[in-house]
């Protein structure tokens, strides 16, 4: 299960089908090495995205 505390660099090494949820909310981050360091719930807020929204979108990507 992915939460927002999540690296998101360890989401989309774990969860490597969760590269289209990213690009779909707009979020390149996978490349970007912030995505080293940021959470998820950073990382969103960063793109001003809601967290709630892409978090329950990545977990019914990895079903």
């Amino acid at each position: 299960m992915i939460t927002k505390d999540m690296n998101i660099i360890d989401i989309v090494n774990k969860f490597p089908e969760t590269v289209e949820v990213f690009t779909k909310y707009g979020m390149g981050c996978f490349g970007c090495m912030a995505a080293r360091f940021e959470n998820l719930e950073q990382g969103a807020l960063a793109h001003g995205i809601d967290v709630d929204a892409l978090v329950a979108d990545l977990n019914e990507a990895t079903k």
